[in-house]
């Protein structure tokens, strides 16, 4: 049975959020980030990079596995490239500050790519390509994750989820904005399946024996999509992501939950396009702008009542919670109002344990 949901206005989720991680010992202006960034997630519905990760953040926070006061540094390698180190900050902050030096060069050279090495959990990959957006550019963020997903014909997982995310501006309100998992379904939504006491499709994931299974608290292993074509995708993220950037890969890419009270290394490539260095801009805009029309145009197929553009039913179901408040599971809602920082319930987890 599903749990009941607590309604709350951006400003309340987001304050919420805010003062746990800043209980559990991260600066302000680091919590006002990422407590932005997750009520950018609940709001979009994409509940499995919202509030849902509190409670790891601020246990892993608590635990010393985040860096709270750390010693960033850009390297300019290129013209038009660089790594931003981030000492094992919290990845949301040292993703956001990366993509500044991404934005700056790409406007002034055509073309942005930043690595972000050594960081922890970065959220939702959107969440940047939006905000490149919003500055008329084109963007494609890659990020490596630790070992859930089996490999095609594989039994045991390799690869993480290893998400893709891309944006282009129009001259709508809202960009083109597309982001994926490599895998059917991210981890975290699993993680809000188990929160919902929901069941998966069978396509999601497998068991311990490598069968499909509906209970996502039997989940062992993620299916790629698409079989052999997700796998060879989630190869190649962890290559831009990872290899390229001198971090660990595959099976070598450190647990979420292993050692909390040591640092992620994890790595976040964006690549970042200014249009105007190749086309007019306002011609570009017009034309992807055309592009949403004539796709609203197109003739639904049976059971659907319009063909939508990438990333507008994310921006449909944000307009629709500004409107009814962010749903949010009681037990989420309970912990993020309690005087508790952590449970104490993810450091030594399995990776696919109950939490």
């Amino acid at each position: 049975m599903s749990e009941e949901l607590i309604y709350l206005s951006d400003d309340e989720l987001r304050d919420l959020m805010q003062a746990k991680l800043l209980k559990a010992g991260l600066m302000e202006d680091h919590a006002k980030e990422v407590a932005r960034h997750l009520v950018y997630a609940d709001s979009r519905g994409v509940h499995s990079h919202g509030s849902v990760r509190v409670e790891y953040y601020a246990e892993r926070i608590a635990k010393g596995g985040t860096t709270i006061d750390p010693d960033f540094h850009f390297e300019k390698t290129g013209a038009s490239t660089g790594v931003f180190h981030a000492d094992n900050a919290i990845g949301h902050v040292a993703s956001r500050k990366a993509l500044d030096y991404a934005i700056d060069m790409a406007k002034e050279t055509g073309v942005g790519i930043v690595g972000v090495s050594q960081m922890g959990h970065s959220g939702m990959l959107s969440y940047y390509v939006d905000l490149a957006a919003q500055e008329d550019l084109v963007a494609l963020a890659v990020c490596q994750s630790d070992p859930m997903a089996v490999p095609f014909g594989g039994t045991e997982p390799f690869f993480g989820t290893n998400p893709i995310a891309f944006s282009a501006p129009t001259n709508e309100d809202r960009p083109i904005i597309f982001d994926m998992a490599t895998t059917v379904q991210a981890w975290g939504k699993i993680l809000d399946a188990r929160s919902k006491n929901n069941d998966i499709p069978p396509t999601w994931a497998v068991d311990e024996n490598g069968e499909p299974t509906t209970d996502p608290h039997k989940v062992r292993g993620l299916l790629p999509i698409s079989g052999p074509k997700g796998y060879g995708l989630m190869m190649m993220v962890d290559v831009l992501s990872g290899s390229l950037l001198g971090l660990p890969f595959g099976k070598h890419v450190s647990s979420m939950y292993a050692d909390l009270s040591s640092g992620r290394n994890l790595g976040q490539l964006f690549i970042l396009i200014n249009p105007s260095y190749f086309t007019d801009l306002d011609t570009f805009k017009e034309n992807l702008s055309q592009m949403i029309e004539e796709l609203h145009d197109n003739k639904p197929a049976t059971g659907f009542d319009q063909v939508y553009y990438p990333g507008e039913l994310s921006e449909i179901r944000y307009a629709n919670h500004l409107e009814t408040g962010i749903p949010i599971p009681e037990g989420i809602h309970d912990y993020l109002t309690s005087e508790v920082v952590h449970f104490n319930k993810y450091d030594q987890a399995d990776a696919f344990a109950e939490k």
